[in-house]
């Protein structure tokens, strides 16, 4: 890991990941805490998965592979909510199969453009160590707007993802917020391909938001802790990677996976602990309030 560290104050390339990997980060922690706290990790995956296809429509046109994503991640995202909130009963079907038909059109105009697409290869399992200075400033500006829709709409998205009814009766446009919300989710996903490719994106927007809830309880923390996770497994997985010369957004997902294991094992176990702690406190405290003649009985009576 040392080797990173020195070959990092040399290489601009490695300076230009380490800033992407913080600029994902501030996507994972905005937008990865509403994706766990309203459990619609489905269909962000349904949304990423479309996105392929408009990478693959934006080479075959000869335009940017990243607007194509973005294009069609929103398209995509507004499809997924409708068909949400107009087909809950085919929900999983519906968004599988927007899910498989995105990732056949990608392939398909994949397949008629002229040579071999290495640029859309590093898209689909990430690499890191290629974003451009460019894709910088695309990344930056994705989060600038992403921070002030969040901020804007703060307490709207607060009432959607904790009761939809609740926010309906104090008058709140839940449907309008609630796509406004998967639109935020396939801008994110626009952010993760940088870093980890569009395979392995669903784990980085959702895991450091989900490590995070097990430590704290408002949205607000939540946020700023996955950030600040996701800027540490992001330098933390490129030096890693670094040395052995590994994939480096493979080894992002890894680490952050293995912290999330961790972080789930320590609070289970923190958790049976306190329940624990919680009923002998009370048996303990039932026998002191008891009667003397009463506790004098329980003694005879146990074996």
């Amino acid at each position: 890991m040392s080797m990173f560290f020195i070959a990092l104050s040399q290489h601009t390339f490695l300076q230009t990941a380490l800033v992407a990997g913080f600029l994902a980060s501030i996507g994972c922690g905005l937008v990865g805490t509403y994706v766990v706290v309203k459990r619609i990790v489905f269909l962000a995956g349904g949304i990423a998965h479309s996105v392929l296809g408009g990478m693959g429509a934006a080479l075959y046109f000869g335009l940017e592979p990243l607007l194509g994503a973005l294009v069609v991640a929103v398209i995509a995202a507004l499809l997924i909510g409708w068909v949400r909130l107009k087909w809950q009963v085919q929900e999983d079907t519906l968004i599988g199969a927007l899910w498989a038909i995105g990732m056949a059109m990608g392939i398909l105009f994949i397949a008629k453009t002229p040579g071999y697409q290495t640029d859309l290869m590093s898209y689909l399992f990430g690499n890191i160590l290629l974003v451009s200075e460019r894709n910088l400033w695309f990344m930056a500006g994705l989060d600038a707007l992403l921070l002030l829709v969040v901020s804007a709409y703060r307490r709207q998205f607060l009432a959607v993802t904790f009761d939809e009814e609740h926010a309906r009766l104090r008058g709140i446009p839940v449907t309008f917020f609630y796509l406004l919300l998967l639109v935020l989710v396939a801008v994110t996903v626009v952010l993760l391909i940088q870093v980890v490719g569009l395979i392995l994106v669903l784990a980085l927007l959702t895991l450091p938001a989900a490590v995070a809830g097990h430590f704290v309880h408002s949205l607000g923390a939540m946020m700023l802790l996955a950030t600040l996770l996701g800027t540490v497994v992001s330098t933390l997985g490129l030096a890693l990677s670094y040395g052995p010369d590994l994939p480096a957004g493979p080894t992002i997902i890894l680490l952050t996976g293995g912290v999330y294991v961790i972080s789930a094992l320590t609070t289970r176990a923190l958790t049976r602990r306190r329940a624990r702690l919680s009923v002998l406190a009370a048996e303990t405290g039932a026998r002191s309030d008891a009667p003397p003649g009463r506790v004098e009985q329980n003694r005879n009576s146990s074996p």
